[in-house]
């Protein structure tokens, strides 16, 4: 059973972003989340957000995200519904950090932080729409 749960749905814009941020303070609080699970959770909720929007899309239409967030059992759990293009950030690669800077390939290293952040990630696809859930254990704080 899900113990606090909160539903939104945001554009596929940058300007959101804000939004989004003042959703997870207005949540974080009523949860008495900590300042550093806080922070760690806008920042994965921040990479995968842009990441929707830079990359998700074909088109330049306007899309909705559909957003949840709850608790359960120690847990804060975010859910990402997004009608873009399939992509399963579970099954990227970790990148290569023992090649040099200049060998690197562009891109991965978002991907690589939130995994970092984040305890479990689970990424399906239902129809046309890609959804990822994120837990987080939490504890409380301020």
């Amino acid at each position: 059973m899900l113990e606090n749960t909160v539903y939104f749905c945001l554009k596929n814009r940058l300007s959101e972003l804000d939004i989004l941020s003042r959703k997870l303070e207005a949540f974080g609080n009523s949860c008495r989340l900590s300042r550093k699970h806080l922070l760690e959770i806008n920042l994965a909720l921040e990479e995968i957000f842009t990441n929707i929007i830079s990359y998700g899309y074909v088109d330049n239409a306007d899309h909705w995200i559909k957003i949840m967030f709850s608790t359960q059992n120690g847990h804060i759990i975010i859910r990402i519904e997004d009608d873009g293009i399939p992509f399963n950030l579970v099954k990227t690669e970790k990148p290569d950090f023992e090649c040099g800077l200049e060998e690197r390939p562009i891109g991965g290293l978002g991907v690589y932080l939130i995994k970092q952040l984040m305890n479990d990630i689970v990424y399906e696809r239902d129809g046309n729409k890609n959804i990822l859930t994120m837990k987080k254990k939490f504890t409380v704080g301020r």
